[in-house]
């Protein structure tokens, strides 16, 4: 019964991408990837449920699951690492980096609540896979990445799948991009001992921040940060995570 659910719900995943007018849709892909895609976001699903009393969630929003599977994730990994591209598990991009396990991209996603006129702000680019979920839910994503070889080659990853709504800068991203700002969202995908001040600055009030908080050698946890209308900002715990720690110019 289990592997009839699962082969349904792939089939309608699969028609889902083949009838869509994504940017990732019209980059050809061929029928074993969108298959593997579909089995993730099954996956993904039921890790949901599994954590739902850590996380008060216990369903995606549909918006959320259907950009999992549809977004290209072996395009954002390494050559080398295409074969595991959609197990969900975070994989290694180089330069000491990840890619993150597609169960928190979903999530912090999610969390986010991205709404088709957002702005958001992201802080470590990485490959870009995180831009390209929140670009096809939001108006614009602003990317800001350290290691400058990881934002010269996302940059030209999104102009080669077709993301014209994301924008990557090489820059130290404890700063935010003010020149945007505020923004509807930000998310952090790198974790430091704190919330940076300049982000809170930035984020609109009625917004939400999301990222990981804590050491290398720390207990980390995923926070979601809201402004409210007045300018008072309340913080929530969501569950414990590892993330890469957040990379500061020297």
């Amino acid at each position: 019964m289990q592997v009839q659910r699962m082969r349904g719900f792939a089939s309608s995943i699969l028609l889902t991408i083949a009838c869509a007018g994504s940017a990732a849709a019209e980059t050809g892909l061929d029928e074993p990837w969108l298959r593997l895609r579909a089995e993730l976001v099954d996956e993904i699903e039921r890790e949901v449920r599994e954590t739902r009393y850590y996380t008060g969630i216990s369903r995606l929003n549909p918006r959320v699951i259907r950009v999992i599977g549809l977004v290209p994730r072996h395009e954002f990994v390494p050559a080398s690492q295409q074969r595991w591209a959609y197990e969900n598990r975070p994989l290694p991009i180089g330069h000491g980096q990840t890619i993150s396990q597609p169960y928190i991209v979903a999530l912090m996603t999610d969390l986010l609540d991205p709404q088709p006129d957002h702005v958001i702000l992201e802080i470590g680019t990485g490959s870009g896979y995180q831009a390209a979920v929140l670009a096809e839910l939001v108006r614009s994503v602003y990317s800001i990445e350290i290691v400058e070889p990881l934002a010269r080659s996302a940059a030209q990853r999104m102009t080669r799948l077709g993301y014209p709504n994301v924008e990557v800068k090489h820059a130290d991203g404890y700063f935010g991009w003010p020149e945007h700002g505020p923004f509807d969202g930000i998310i952090v995908t790198a974790a430091g001992s704190r919330i940076p001040p300049p982000l809170i600055d930035q984020l609109k009030p009625g917004g939400k921040m999301i990222l990981p908080v804590g050491g290398r050698f720390t207990a980390q946890h995923l926070v979601l940060v809201d402004k409210q209308a007045d300018g008072t900002v309340t913080t929530r715990q969501i569950l414990p995570v590892r993330f890469v720690p957040l990379t500061r110019e020297r």
